[in-house]
C-alpha cells in the first residue's frame, strides 16, 4: 500500500536610458544692410520645393515580413501504463470513449527506472529516427521504430503498436477519467501483452500536443491545478 500511495502522489531586455533629446538649433534670418544686385524685384518669390515624391513613395510602400511557420497545438489525452516490474507503454487518445488511440508506443524504459526519473520533477523523452528504409515521407506516427532519450540518456528503443484486446480492455476501463492515476488489480487482462499477473500502474492526464513540422511533434503534461508539477514531454524528431 505504501507504494501504491507513493505512486499516486508523484503521478497525481536589459534596460538602457532614454537617449537625451539633441537641442534643435535654429538659425537667424539676419537683414543684410548691403545692396545686392541678384534680388529680383518680384514681391512674391518662389521657394525652392523639396522633391518629396521619392520620399512619400517609400513610406506608402506597405513592409512586408516573412513570418516563421506558426506551431500547430491542440489538446490530447495521454495514458501511462506498465506493470510494476515491466516497461512502459505510451497511449494517445483524441477521445477519452475511443479504445483505438491514435498513437500506441511500447518503450523500452522499465516502469521503475521512470518513477525514480520523476522523482525528480523533470523528465524529458526523446525519440529520434532517420531517413532510412523510406521512412522519410510518412506521417510520423507511422514511423515503427524509434530510437529512445530519457533525459539525455540513450535507454533503448521505442516501437509502435497496435491495440491489442488487452490493452482496449484497459482503455475501456479508463473510459470515464480524464486525469488520474492508480493500479489496476493483478490479474487484469491476458498474460500476453500489457496485461499479466502483476499490478498495472497507470497515470492518465491531458497533454498539450504540439505539431512542429512533418519532422517533429511532442507532447507535453498539463499539470492539474491541484498536484504538484511534474514536467513530461515526449519529442518525436525524425532528422534528414
Amino acid at each position: 500500500m505504501t507504494k501504491t500511495h507513493s505512486f499516486r502522489r508523484l503521478f497525481l531586455p536589459c534596460f538602457t536610458p532614454p537617449p537625451t533629446p539633441t537641442p534643435i538649433t535654429t538659425t537667424k534670418k539676419r537683414l543684410s544692410t548691403s545692396l545686392r544686385d541678384d534680388i529680383s524685384d518680384d514681391p512674391h518669390p518662389q521657394t525652392p520645393q523639396e522633391d518629396t515624391s521619392s520620399n512619400s513613395s517609400h513610406e506608402n510602400e506597405p513592409i512586408t515580413t516573412l513570418a516563421p511557420p506558426r506551431q500547430s497545438k491542440s489538446m490530447v489525452i495521454g495514458t501511462i501504463f506498465g506493470q510494476r516490474r515491466g516497461h512502459v507503454w505510451f497511449c494517445v487518445q483524441h477521445d477519452r470513449l475511443t479504445t483505438k488511440p491514435s498513437l500506441l508506443l511500447e518503450l523500452s524504459i522499465p516502469t521503475h527506472q521512470l518513477v525514480k526519473e520523476m522523482h525528480c520533477g523533470l523528465v524529458r523523452v526523446a525519440l529520434e529516427c532517420c531517413d532510412v528504409s523510406g521512412f522519410g515521407s510518412c506521417h510520423l506516427h507511422a514511423v515503427p521504430v524509434w530510437t529512445m532519450f530519457c533525459n539525455g540518456k540513450k535507454i533503448g528503443y521505442a516501437v509502435r503498436r497496435k491495440a491489442s484486446q488487452e490493452i482496449r480492455v484497459i482503455l475501456k476501463t479508463m473510459q470515464s477519467m480524464t486525469v488520474g492515476a492508480g493500479v489496476i488489480p493483478s490479474g487484469f487482462g491476458s498474460k500476453s501483452g500489457s496485461g499479466g499477473c502483476e499490478e498495472l500502474m497507470y497515470m492518465r492526464a491531458n497533454y498539450e500536443f504540439v505539431v512542429g513540422g512533418p519532422d517533429s511533434e511532442s507532447f507535453h503534461l498539463i499539470n492539474p491545478d491541484d498536484c504538484p508539477g511534474q514536467e513530461l514531454s515526449i519529442f518525436l524528431m525524425r532528422s534528414r
